[in-house]
């Protein structure tokens, strides 16, 4: 259950945010494809994904060894609505360019079966 204060505290940092706008553009990512795209260490990634996962805004999967990441589908409307302007407010700055820039080029990313 969502939590007003949560949600919006989860905000308030950058990393969080560049991780909702990749989120939001790819629907579902791996740790180590958030890792890759933020170049970031994966512990600073993973530490900010479970303040995310705490906040009830993200989800995840295990598959095999992976695990993924995706915008709860079960997020209240104005919540989503609220991310989606954040994602278009932020598409022209240089550090969320910077980001889906490498991602796109990351080698060897892995294949989703059950997304």
């Amino acid at each position: 259950m969502l939590i007003e204060q949560s949600f919006f505290d989860s905000l308030s940092d950058e990393i969080r945010r560049r991780i909702l706008v990749l989120l939001l553009k790819q629907g579902e990512l791996c740790v180590c494809e958030l890792h890759y795209a933020l170049d970031m260490p994966q512990p600073k990634i993973s530490r900010h994904l479970a303040v995310l996962r705490e906040a009830d805004t993200l989800v995840m999967r295990r598959e095999g060894t992976w695990i993924y990441y995706r915008i709860h589908s079960q997020l209240p409307l104005w919540a989503y609505k609220l991310l989606e302007s954040m994602s278009h407010g932020v598409a022209d700055s240089p550090a969320y360019i910077e980001d889906a820039k490498r991602l796109e080029m990351m080698p060897n990313r892995p294949a989703r079966c059950c997304a």
